[in-house]
């Protein structure tokens, strides 16, 4: 079971770019969810699979000397999901209906999320060196944070707010 979660229920298989299909993959779990539920349904989620990919990540690697295979990819479902978290936030804290997630809102993170993850600037490069199951995790859960705060800034800008 830890394995077929690790694996984000086998995107982690799709080749090329294994973790780009997974937070692709991610992006319309979160439209979805945004839709049903709105922000609490998002961030209830978000929280669930970054709980299930520590526990997962942690068994999944267990005696491998290589902890962040290509093929796990819940890490990047639990970053993408932490960057989605900013505007569905966003929209519900606005007292928007759900109905309304237009795609910048989506489109925005997926990329600065991407952009994060492929980069590693800073802490995340800290946590991306790490050799225990845990920086599988944490590398893509600063990359989402980072792409959440600069997605939230881009939409400060783009609305005129700041």
């Amino acid at each position: 079971m830890e394995r077929l979660i690790a694996t984000g229920f086998g995107l982690g298989h799709l080749r090329p770019a294994p973790g780009t299909w997974a937070s692709a993959a991610t992006i319309a779990l979160g439209y979805v969810l945004h839709r049903l539920g709105h922000f609490p349904l998002v961030a209830m989620v978000t929280l669930l699979v970054i709980a299930l990919g520590f526990w997962a990540v942690g068994k999944a690697t267990q005696g491998r000397t290589e902890k962040d295979e290509s093929v796990i990819v819940i890490d990047e479902v639990a970053g993408q999901m932490i960057a989605l978290c900013a505007t569905s936030g966003g929209f519900w804290f606005a007292g928007m209906p759900a109905s309304l997630f237009p795609w910048p809102a989506w489109v925005v993170p997926f990329l600065l999320f991407r952009l994060f993850d492929i980069w590693k600037p800073w802490i995340i490069g800290r946590a991306d060196r790490r050799t225990d199951a845990a920086g599988v995790m944490l590398d893509d859960i600063w990359a989402g944070i980072f792409a959440a705060v600069a997605s939230i800034l881009a939409a400060g800008l783009s609305h005129g707010v700041m």
